[in-house]
């Protein structure tokens, strides 16, 4: 599965920004997947942010986001989405999109190596 990711940026302090993550078709739609986000800053681990399954039967988010961020999908367009609100300094990062049969559904469900699939990452920026 091949991901692209977009939307990312630079914005003030408290501002808002939307990244999406556009999944190549396969046998296995949106409606049958995982999808995910994660960030990382240089010299730090890579981190999970906010997952979601099926286009949004179950959702994960890590605690520094909770209330801040939301992930939604569209099954349609095969297309994952993470809405940022109230950005602060500490969300600097490149953003990861990732893709998976079940990582999503795993008790170690923020672990990187459990993914298959992997964007190329966009940068937020936020000052």
């Amino acid at each position: 599965v091949q991901l692209v990711e977009s939307g990312g940026g630079s914005v003030q302090v408290g501002g808002s920004l939307r990244l999406s993550c556009t999944a190549s078709r396969d046998t296995l739609g949106l409606g049958s997947k995982c999808m995910a986000w994660f960030r990382q800053d240089p010299g730090k681990e890579r981190e999970a942010v906010a997952t979601i399954y099926a286009g949004g039967v179950a959702t994960h988010y890590a605690d520094s986001v909770k209330g801040r961020f939301t992930i939604s999908g569209d099954n349609a367009e095969n297309t994952a989405y993470l809405q940022m609100d109230r950005l602060q300094p500490e969300d600097t990062a490149m953003y990861y999109c990732a893709a998976d049969r079940l990582a999503c559904l795993r008790d170690n469900w923020a672990e990187p190596r459990g993914y298959s699939s992997w964007g190329q990452g966009t940068q937020v920026t936020v000052s």
